[in-house]
């Protein structure tokens, strides 16, 4: 079961990456929409367009790489079998249930995985003698 539970942090951490990477190319496009908002001298339509395109490709690059991050900062802890990054990766791997088609299958995985019995057992806190 360790190199299950194992496998599901490097999953998370390969996600976060991924995630992230999709979150900072997203950035990009929209830094090339306030680039066109700037570079456009006249008033008009386009501008209210490009503004609008400048904040959602910013918002969701935030989300993007906010959850990149999580994913990344649950996984490693996971490997490590600490008590607290279990019930933060069952969250996470409810919520990428919706991300289809990659997030559903690595939410389905984690959660199989974390919910067994004896993955349970791994992440007890040890007590202090």
């Amino acid at each position: 079961m360790t190199a299950k539970v194992d496998i599901v942090g490097i999953l998370f951490i390969v996600w976060g990456l991924l995630t992230t990477l999709v979150g900072v190319s997203t950035l990009a496009l929209g830094i090339g929409a306030v680039a066109v908002i700037a570079s456009t001298a006249r008033g008009g339509g386009g501008d209210v367009a490009a503004g609008l395109t400048a904040f959602a490709f910013t918002a969701l690059a935030i989300m993007a790489m906010t959850w990149g991050a999580a994913h990344v900062i649950v996984g490693a802890p996971l490997r490590r079998h600490r008590p607290w990054s279990r019930l933060a990766a069952l969250m996470l791997g409810a919520v990428d249930l919706l991300l289809l088609p990659y997030g559903t299958a690595l939410g389905v995985y984690a959660i199989w995985i974390l919910l067994n019995e004896d993955a349970k057992k791994l992440f007890q806190p040890v007590p202090s003698p």
